[in-house]
Order: structure tokens, then sequence, then C-alpha cells
């Protein structure tokens, strides 16, 4: 027997048989958007209830270092004890620039006012951050020390255009993985505010009027199928569609020929679908992180990136999933790493980065890799002429990384693109309002329907900008948001 309903067709109201529970605002996913929804929700008197597929919190979140893209306002205590002055603009035009060319400027200036006090927040809710900071480039602390770069900001063209400042701060915890301690501090203050948590609680389907009007939900929980009236609103925050590879194939298939998906098994676009069955629009589909974390050692830095026609497309200085961007927008797999003797240290194993080639002149290292003759040895003899000068006229990297690369023996390291290691996750979604508010294609809000994390188009929404921290300040300040939206039309209601 087929059912009337699905993630990609909501069960319609009058069809409903009964209400098994009633609530004023259902929260669907327990990562870092679903728990800040929950805790501005419960903080704002509305009765909260959570569904959560998997036995526990976390979601993506938790399989996170934990990283969050903060400041503005003067700084953060990390940013000022390391003699950082963030002013807001400076953060409103950073992330102006790295939303890309259809950046939320509505959710960048909202962002930007708010980081600061997000900071404090989240410090109320039990997070603690050591206020210590590493200058080195790094993918995360592996010790409990709190602020880094986790992004493009001194580099070109974003340093142009905003005073570079490091904004990712890390929850103090030894070792990589910190997103796990930061939703079990989130998760524990979701519990002591009261909200009815349901684990292994799968919703089926949004409840809607035929004017698509939500109502609720339809949950599966030990086996039988419920029924929750949402009296105010429902939030979605259900992740990303990046576990869904018929998604992928259908809507950002560029992303398949990065090898690693990066997710939970929640990432399966069930939220996105859930929105689109009610009119909600899907914006930026084809969107996606990928990054080459070829840093550390910082060293490499100073080396030059280039395709298989031996010519360079990037500045080697710029965050690691810019890198990787511009890698995908390359034709063919084949791409080096170019680095002499004085830069060259070994990548880090889990970057399944080797050497392809060799040579005591960069001559023979252009016929190892099978390229034609005056090609790459072209492109490094114009890179050292100019790179000994300090400057970098074609891509513009600080002179801070510039070196000649002249010390030989040469090495050409190997990023192929299908065999080293390139993670990646969507970062496509409904498209919302500050609020939270999921819109139509219309841009008209759906009444009753919110989303937040990566089940909306948020802050991040372009490869070529990401920063590390900028999906976790989204879920969570986004999230905020919706829950408190939410709420507020309960005590309307």
């Amino acid at each position: 027997m087929s059912l009337e309903f699905s993630v990609t067709r909501p069960c319609r109201l009058g069809n409903v048989p009964q209400w098994d529970m009633e609530t004023d605002v259902v929260v669907v996913g327990f990562g870092a958007a679903g728990a800040c929804a929950a805790i501005e929700a419960a903080q704002a008197g509305a009765v909260v209830t959570l569904f959560e597929v998997a036995s526990g919190s976390g979601g993506t979140s938790a399989l996170s270092g934990g990283e969050i893209y903060l400041g503005g306002g003067g700084g953060t205590p990390a940013q000022q004890q390391a003699g950082f002055v963030d002013d807001t603009e400076d953060l409103y035009r950073y992330l102006l620039m790295a939303g890309g060319p259809d950046a939320d400027e509505p959710k960048v200036r909202t962002y930007a006012d708010g980081s600061r006090a997000h900071y404090d927040w989240l410090v109320e809710q039990g997070l603690t951050y050591k206020n210590t900071y590493l200058p080195e480039r790094m993918l995360e602390p592996e010790t409990d020390d709190c602020l880094i770069w986790s992004g493009s900001e001194e580099a070109w063209p974003f340093s142009g255009n905003a005073k570079p400042c490091p904004r990712g701060h890390t929850p103090q915890w030894a070792g990589w993985g910190g997103g796990r301690m930061l939703m079990d501090v989130l998760a524990a203050r979701v519990v002591k505010l009261g909200v009815d948590v349901r684990y292994d609680s799968r919703v089926l389907a949004l409840i809607a009027d035929k004017a698509n009007n939500v109502h609720g939900v339809v949950v599966r929980i030990n086996g039988q199928t419920r029924y929750a009236r949402a009296r105010s609103g429902v939030v979605l925050c259900a992740g990303g569609f990046v576990m869904n590879r018929d998604m992928v194939r259908r809507h950002a298939p560029g992303l398949l020929r990065a090898n690693e998906p990066i997710g939970s098994p929640g990432d399966d676009g069930s939220g996105i679908l859930m929105g689109i069955s009610v009119g909600g629009a899907a914006i930026h589909m084809d969107q996606g992180f990928v990054s080459l974390p070829f840093y550390a050692p910082e060293s490499l830095i100073k080396g030059v990136f280039v395709n298989e026609r031996g010519q360079r497309f990037i500045n080697e200085d710029c965050y690691h999933g810019r890198i990787g961007h511009h890698i995908m927008q390359q034709l063919g797999d084949r791409i080096y790493l170019l680095v002499d003797s004085a830069t060259y240290q070994q990548p880090a194993e889990f970057t399944r980065i080797g050497i392809a080639a060799a040579g005591d002149t960069w001559e023979e290292v252009e016929h190892d890799l099978g390229m034609p003759a005056g090609t790459l040895s072209a492109t490094v003899s114009n890179y050292n002429r100019h790179a000994a000068d300090g400057a970098d006229p074609l891509f513009h990297k600080a002179a801070k990384w510039l070196k000649p690369l002249d010390e030989p023996p040469f090495v050409a390291l190997d990023c192929r693109v299908d065999y080293a290691f390139y993670p990646h996750f969507t970062l496509g979604g409904l498209d919302t309002l500050p609020t939270g508010q999921v819109l139509s294609e219309k841009r008209v809000p759906i009444h009753g329907l919110y989303a937040a994390g990566r089940t909306s188009c948020g802050l991040p929404r372009w490869g070529g900008g990401y920063s590390s921290g900028m999906s976790l300040a989204d879920a969570t300040f986004f999230g905020r948001q919706a829950g408190r939206h939410a709420a507020a039309s309960a005590c309307r209601s």
C-alpha cells in the first residue's frame, strides 16, 4: 500500500486521523542548528519538541572541529588578547565577499552586527574558550588553544577589501574533534530547559493544509506512525544532502569528482525535500565545499600549484577550501604542487599527497610529468623572477609566502583529484529570511515553516569563499533566530 505522504509530498491536514502529540514548536534534527533553535524557543517560553532520527545528539556538528567563525564589535576576548581589533564593518565586508556572487546581504549584515554578542551567548550556554592565539597556518589546533586563521582573510582579493583578522574560534578541547564537546554543551542546555527530546524518531513528512501552511509533522517512533501538531511552527534542521548521492548527482554533479563526502547519515536531503514539498525554494544546490588540506606544514604554502598544462591558477596563500574550489574548475584530474628542497616537507599522511616527479632541474620534472617542453618550466621561471622581487603580478600572493623555487632537487607533489584526499559537503538548501522563515520561489514566507543549518542556504553558499567555522557560525546563530521567531509566533497565538 502506498503512503499518502512522504518527504516529497506533505500529509494534508484533512487526512490527519488524530493528533498524537501537541506542542508549540517542533524542531527536526539535533545538531548545532536544532539545539540552538530549541534553546531559544524554550527560553522564550514556548513548549518545544525535538525529533532526532539517530539515537543521540550531534549530527554532522559533532564530527567537526567545533570551530565557529566569530568577530566584530572590536573583537572577542581571544582576538583582543592577541592584539587584534576586529571592526564589525571588516567582518561584514569579508563575509559579503565570502558569500560570492549571490551573497545574502541581510544575513551577512545580521550576523556581522550580532557576532560578538553571539560569542557571549555561546559562553553563557557553557562553552569555554582558552583565548590563546596560534599564528601558524593549520587545519585546526591539536592543542586546546582557541584562535586561528581559518580562511582567506590575509589573502588576495579579500585582504584588499577588509582588514585581515583571525576569526576561527575553537573551544577548549585538546586535539581535533571539538565538535563533540560543543554538542555535549548545547545538548545539556537543551535538556536543562525541559525540551521534549525524542530520539530514534524519523520525521516522514510535513503536515500542511491546501494552502501549504504548515501545521506539524508525521513522525515514526518505535515503528509507529504518529502525528505531531506544532501550534506555531516547524524548524527544519536536518542537515544537507551530501550523503544522498542521487541528489548530489542531480544538483551538484561537480562534487562527484571529489572522493570524500563529509557528513553524518542524516545528511540525506530529507529536510530540504520536505521544505520543497510545501513550496519552499531550494537555492544554490550546485554549490559545495571542496578542500585539499595540503597544509600544515605551512612551508608548502610557498610552493606553486599547477594544472596538467603546467599553468598556475590560484594564489597558494588562500584558504585550502578556496584552493579545492579552484582545482575543481581545472580540466583534467592531474594537479601538482611544485616545491624545492627549501620548502619541501612531507604532507600529512591522510592527505594522500605523494611525490609524482623529482629532478635537479624543472625541465627534468616537466619531462617526467609528460608535459610539453617549455610549459611547466616557463611557469616556474616567470614565478621565480617576480618572487625574487617580492611580487606576484598574476595572482597577488602575499610577500611573506613568496620565495623563488630555485634550490634543487625540485619536486612535484601529486595532488590528483581522483586519488588525493578531497573532502566535500553541500552548501545549497532552502531559501530563508534571517528569521529562519522558509521562502517560496516568489520569496513569500511559508506560514509555520523555518529552516536553519545546512538544510537552509545561509552565510556559506559559495565554495570559493568558504572559511572554516562558517557552517557552525551559521547553524548556531541562525538556528537561534529561527527558534526565537517561532516562539514569538507561539506567544502571539
